[in-house]
């Protein structure tokens, strides 16, 4: 069973909920969508999920349908008591109260590869988590996530792309994803004043550039430099970042700009760099 709208005002009115506009609180309250969400993710029996921000436990209930092992991290105390609510009696699900920002997740993942991470991702919160779970979280390969419409712009955008940037290059460097789906504002509650959209992303068996040549540190640190004045032609907005013979020895034209150049150009660009 997941939660239908009517539920969900129940359980906000006699938890004495107020939805956190600051913490980007927006509760789904339609099963056809949590289903469709789990079903998306691929996930059921024998696959262990990780779910951030579970708040009142509707997608939760879905994935556990599936058959898959649930473990939901939720940072708001105050929900903590709705949720278990909801989950009683509830198999393959563990709850564990803590900041998706600052958790040890070695120490919650158990140091095992294999999970997956299908989340309702609080709009304040997704880019980042996204980009440092790629970072330092290898044992995820593979998420789902429902995040603001721009944001899942921003994460699939590709060279060209108006939406294309900073972390559209992290994310390519460690993954690919694609926008899988749209998710309409009337499924929330309260409804938000956005649209959300469905990205899925799966690691790479190795990053898109070889890590030994290049550090992953220093493509990073000379993407963001290229993208902090993005209209700009890379060779002024990298002057003093990296000398003007790297774009030769790169095959990267010194007049492009930084939306035109893919991930295996910033690494070419990043490796003569260091030269």
């Amino acid at each position: 069973m997941t939660l239908s709208p009517a539920q969900v005002a129940d359980l906000l009115a006699r938890h004495g909920i107020r939805p956190s506009r600051a913490l980007g609180q927006n509760f789904v309250a339609d099963p056809n969508t949590v289903r469709r969400i789990a079903r998306l993710a691929e996930v059921g029996p024998g696959d262990r999920v990780v779910e951030i921000g579970p708040g009142l436990g509707s997608l939760t209930l879905a994935l556990a349908e599936t058959g898959a092992e649930v473990t939901a991290v939720e940072a708001d105390r105050h929900l903590l008591a709705a949720l278990a609510e909801v989950l009683a009696g509830t198999e393959r699900v563990t709850v564990v109260h803590a900041d998706a920002m600052r958790l040890d997740w070695s120490s919650l993942l158990g140091g095992d590869d294999g999970w997956a991470m299908v989340a309702n991702l609080p709009y304040n919160i997704a880019t980042p988590l996204v980009a440092d779970l790629l970072d330092r979280v290898p044992l995820i390969e593979r998420m789902l996530v429902m995040v603001q419409r721009e944001v899942a712009e921003r994460l699939v955008a590709g060279p060209g792309d108006a939406a294309y940037g900073a972390v559209s290059v992290k994310v390519s460097y460690w993954a690919r994803a694609q926008m899988v789906g749209r998710v309409p504002a009337s499924v929330f509650q309260p409804r938000p004043n956005v649209e959300s959209a469905l990205v899925a992303i799966r690691r790479r068996p190795i990053p898109a550039v070889d890590p030994t040549r290049v550090p992953p540190d220093r493509l990073f640190a000379l993407v963001r430099a290229g993208f902090a004045t993005r209209r700009k032609m890379l060779r002024r907005s990298l002057a003093g970042v990296i000398g003007p013979e790297a774009f030769a020895a790169a095959g990267v034209s010194p007049e492009d700009r930084a939306e035109q150049l893919d991930v295996a150009a910033w690494g070419r660009l990043a490796e003569a760099g260091l030269r």
